[in-house]
């Protein structure tokens, strides 16, 4: 008897149009002849199957023409959320439903910038510099200045796709740069700017193994890789494999295992990187722990690249899950 999976997408942040561009092309893949796949967006206002049954949250269940469906798993793609921040992992937790997901732990540190990066440091991964302003911190220029020097990116500390992240070379830019952030997160983290090549690496789990992904070098035309960059073609190049020395090329995909270890990651993250041109190192930006899935997005490329089957991919995460439990 064929199981029923979820492909739960929407979410409460402003990356919910991609994360319903994401959730519908992983609802295409995923092998229909073993799963009955449903799709479920979730809003702020409703949880809908189908676009038209409402959820039931006690159980995360629906009815259809007069049958209840019950879920057997669930594939969280809600980028920003609450799908990448764990909130929506503790729920399925709480009513024991599994999902092909990192759980809610790793997912809220991941989702926290400055939080991730300081525990990845004390594991000895290399991170760049950085200082966080919570919510109410007065705002010193000249200080940060003196800790960091300019450039400096800020960010949201909790957020992705680039939302409110700026590249600030002059300091009458911060305050504003500031500002921007805080409207995507009450904390923001302000990092040092690295000169260097920005290299991100697919991890996933298939078949019970680790496996990082052959790395993609990303080429902006745009100051730095935001959410414009992201998801316009013609304002990036992603090219696969990154265009560095084979042993760097193995030195990043090791690394990357390491963290998906160091984390207790699940599913498929995406992990960023800047190779230095100072020191030749890699340095940590951040983990996405349920990156872009659409059809033109950098996983589905590697996947793409290393030949390895989408779907089957899929199929094996969704079996784990389900005997996770």
């Amino acid at each position: 008897m064929k199981k029923n999976i979820a492909v739960v997408y929407g979410g409460f942040s402003s990356e919910h149009d991609i994360s319903v561009k994401s959730g519908k092309y992983v609802a295409s893949v995923i092998d229909h002849n073993l799963f009955n796949v449903y799709q479920v967006h979730l809003s702020r206002d409703k949880w809908l199957a189908e676009d038209k049954y409402p959820i039931k949250k006690e159980d995360f269940s629906f009815t259809k023409e007069g049958e209840i469906i019950h879920f057997d798993a669930a594939v969280i793609l809600i980028h920003g959320t609450p799908g990448e921040d764990g909130i929506l992992q503790s729920y399925f937790n709480l009513i024991g439903l599994p999902y092909v997901s990192c759980n809610p732990l790793a997912s809220d540190l991941t989702f926290n910038k400055y939080y991730c990066n300081h525990y990845l440091h004390d594991m000895g991964i290399t991170i760049s510099k950085s200082i966080i302003l919570r919510k109410d911190d007065i705002v010193n220029t000249q200080e940060i200045i003196s800790r960091l020097g300019l450039p400096v990116f800020v960010k949201p500390d909790a957020g992705g796709s680039s939302f409110g992240t700026h590249k600030v070379k002059h300091e009458q830019e911060l305050i504003t740069a500031i500002e921007s952030a805080r409207k995507e997160s009450d904390e923001v983290i302000i990092e040092k700017f690295i000169p260097g090549t920005e290299i991100t690496v697919g991890v996933i789990k298939y078949k019970g193994k680790i496996q990082a992904l052959t790395p993609c070098e990303i080429r902006s035309k745009k100051e730095f890789f935001d959410y414009d960059a992201k998801y316009n073609p013609q304002l990036n190049e992603e090219i696969i494999p990154a265009r560095i020395p084979d042993d760097k090329i193995k030195e990043v995909m090791h690394l990357a295992e390491k963290i998906y270890r160091h984390l207790n990651c699940n599913g498929i993250v995406r992990i960023d990187f800047i190779l230095s041109d100072e020191d030749n190192k890699f340095y940590f930006l951040e983990l996405n722990s349920i990156p872009g899935m659409t059809q033109a997005s950098i996983v589905p490329k590697m996947l793409r690249y290393d030949k390895i089957n989408i779907t089957d991919l899929y199929t094996s995460l969704i079996e784990e899950a389900i005997a996770r439990e």
